[in-house]
């Protein structure tokens, strides 16, 4: 397999963002060594970023197996939670200084308002025979906001801090965002009918996935984001927040989903089909990142 690459000769930078809430499976693994591959090929620096925001199941076990399964893999980077680097730390969990002048940055230009809608009251709302196509869930899991809580014209709000209360980016309703995917071609949303007013700050007092992911691809130069293609409509959501933000979009490239028998995108409770499990099983780094893995998995 592969071993550790050169100092970055270039000024790309690509990054590894595992998400410590299981172990990785096949399809992460064909994620990350094609994320590995490029930043190589490209003479650039890879940066390894543990994405543990989710309180209730990110697991110090897990961030663990993530690292080790990966080196396992013959996959190693520059910067990261183990090595350090110039912009630690790694760990989003220890990163919310960095998070909170992103979202004071977007309260004082009003782009984000205050929203009490619990999880119950969006799912009676979006039961509505008017809302059933704006409330189908997304690929990545966050339900069209009805827009319940959104005022009637864009509001620069007064807060000390964000808890309490979700804080939701107004989109900017029926403009296209476009953009080229460097696997999958052009891409094109259209703000308030592909996606609503999404979370940037969750009530229990955690940053989003969607805010917390371009304040540290922009702190730590990220040129490019490889990631999986569920991932498509977030990022038409994170182009919205760097222009908000004053960010410079990195480059995308939008890895296409590894499926299990029966058709279904794998998940990390696909337990069978985990790199620990997968490795007690005997497979070899190349079974696993091959084409067609044996049939008997």
């Amino acid at each position: 397999m592969a071993s550790l690459f050169s100092s970055p000769t270039s000024s790309y930078r690509g990054r590894l963002a595992p998400s410590p809430t299981g172990y990785l499976h096949v399809g992460h693994a064909r994620t990350f060594w094609t994320a590995w591959q490029r930043a190589r090929d490209a003479g650039g620096a890879l940066v390894m970023r543990m994405e543990d925001l989710d309180p209730d199941r990110s697991r110090v076990e897990y961030a663990q197996a993530a690292m080790e399964d990966l080196r396992w893999l013959g996959i190693r980077w520059h910067e990261g939670p183990d090595k350090g680097g110039p912009y630690a730390p790694y760990v989003q969990s220890q990163r919310r200084d960095v998070y909170l002048a992103a979202w004071r940055k977007l309260l004082e230009g009003g782009f984000i308002y205050p929203c009490r809608c619990s999880r119950k009251d969006l799912a009676a709302a979006l039961s509505a025979p008017h809302e059933s196509v704006r409330g189908e869930q997304d690929a990545d899991d966050e339900l069209t906001y009805p827009g319940t809580c959104r005022p009637a014209q864009p509001t620069v709000f007064t807060a000390h801090e964000p808890k309490g209360v979700n804080w939701r980016f107004r989109v900017p309703d029926g403009e296209a965002i476009e953009f080229n995917d460097l696997n999958l071609g052009p891409q094109r949303y259209i703000a308030g009918r592909d996606f609503g007013d999404f979370v940037v700050w969750r009530r229990d007092d955690v940053p989003s996935y969607q805010l917390a992911c371009v304040a540290d691809d922009a702190a730590m130069r990220i040129t490019e984001v490889v990631r999986g293609a569920d991932l498509l409509k977030s990022t038409a959501r994170q182009i919205l927040l760097n222009r908000a933000l004053g960010y410079a979009n990195p480059a995308w490239f939008h890895c296409r989903l590894i499926v299990d028998q029966h058709g279904r995108r794998l998940a990390k409770r696909h337990d069978a089909l985990s790199l620990r499990a997968l490795r007690r099983r005997g497979l070899t780094p190349l079974n696993i990142l091959s084409a067609d893995l044996p049939e008997n998995i």
